[in-house]
């Protein structure tokens, strides 16, 4: 059985565009990434957790971020790991630079037997919807169709 995953898509409607919060991973491996390493918050759940329960714990562990309100279900898709990821959208505001994330702690540098603390995500940024193709993992991009179909057909309805 695959591993599960879900995670909260946050958007607000701008002046022109819609954008969306993504997150960028801390840590040492991602230090130097951009392009195709941002994500939405989200992380992996057991079989008996409710997958929007579980994508509303991480988003608050990630970001420190509680909104409340309709989630809008994005669907599910594949990582590149076979990792299956269900994600939902949630109108809300925040301030990129106050999000507050949990830590982990790894050997670093690798072989020197240290641990050392990083920070789950180590910033967050709003994008419109074509810099966020840009930005996020590519495994991730149906969320964006799937949040930008349903604001279509919401404004045609």
């Amino acid at each position: 059985m695959p591993k599960r995953s879900a995670g909260v898509l946050l958007f607000r409607k701008a002046t022109r565009d819609v954008e969306v919060l993504l997150v960028h991973p801390g840590g040492p491996f991602w230090r130097n990434k951009d392009d195709g390493s941002w994500s939405i918050p989200k992380g992996e759940h057991e079989p008996d957790e409710a997958a929007l329960a579980a994508a509303r714990r991480e988003l608050a562990e990630e970001t420190g971020l509680r909104p409340e309100g309709d989630f809008i279900a994005l669907g599910t898709c594949k990582s590149k790991s076979g990792k299956l990821l269900q994600a939902w959208a949630i109108e809300a505001d925040c301030d990129p630079a106050a999000i507050v994330s949990n830590t982990f702690a790894i050997e670093w540098p690798k072989g020197s037997g240290r641990k050392r603390e990083f920070p789950e995500v180590d910033c967050a940024a709003w994008f419109d919807l074509a810099t966020a193709r840009r930005k996020i993992n590519s495994a991730q991009t149906p969320f964006l169709d799937a949040l930008a179909a349903r604001l279509r057909h919401k404004s045609l309805g």
